[in-house]
């Protein structure tokens, strides 16, 4: 069996589960969140605790159940801690600044970019070479930074660009004349 799937998620104080079939339904301070399992894993609430075990002896139910595991530990904190990606702007004129549900960026182009902010996450700018995007989906919260990473992805010369405050950027030396 799978070594993920064998460990439980402790559902914290405050986070409702409900279990109808295969639909689990998470509800927390932050909103709720509901997923269908796959067929190949069952799930049980019990104790204040969700226990995913494989459906079958085959190894790609094992696999499944783990992966299931890891999705609904991922919902639980989502509901009752948010998650949340930090990007940084390098570059002079570069800013971003949020109005209403759209996000305006200047990144050096002709035209400024204004991405529409998609329900179920908030972006804030703390500064204007600072953005912060939060939510409670660990997946959705990590594309909608990739898609304004990809905007004006940083170059490898000076740094200038759109990258996550934690990635490291390998700079490449100019040429020599």
């Amino acid at each position: 069996m799978s070594r993920v799937a064998k460990s439980p998620v402790s559902v914290p104080a405050g986070v409702e589960v409900s279990i109808s079939g295969r639909r689990v339904r998470i509800k927390g301070a932050r909103g709720t969140v509901e997923r269908e399992t796959h067929e190949l894993a069952e799930v049980r609430h019990e104790n204040g605790e969700i226990r995913v075990r494989a459906a079958s002896a085959a190894k790609t139910a094992e696999a499944i159940a783990g992966t299931e595991r890891a999705l609904l530990r991922n919902m639980t904190i989502g509901v009752s801690a948010g998650f949340q990606r930090k990007l940084d702007i390098v570059g002079v004129g570069y800013r971003a600044q949020v109005q209403g549900r759209s996000l305006n960026l200047t990144l050096g182009f002709s035209h400024p970019i204004s991405y529409s902010i998609p329900e179920g996450i908030t972006i804030e700018t703390p500064s204007v070479t600072e953005i912060l995007v939060k939510g409670t989906d660990k997946q959705q919260v990590g594309q909608v930074a990739a898609e304004i990473r990809a905007y004006r992805p940083p170059e490898p010369y000076k740094g200038k660009g759109v990258r996550y405050s934690d990635e490291v950027l390998l700079r490449k030396e100019a040429k020599k004349t």
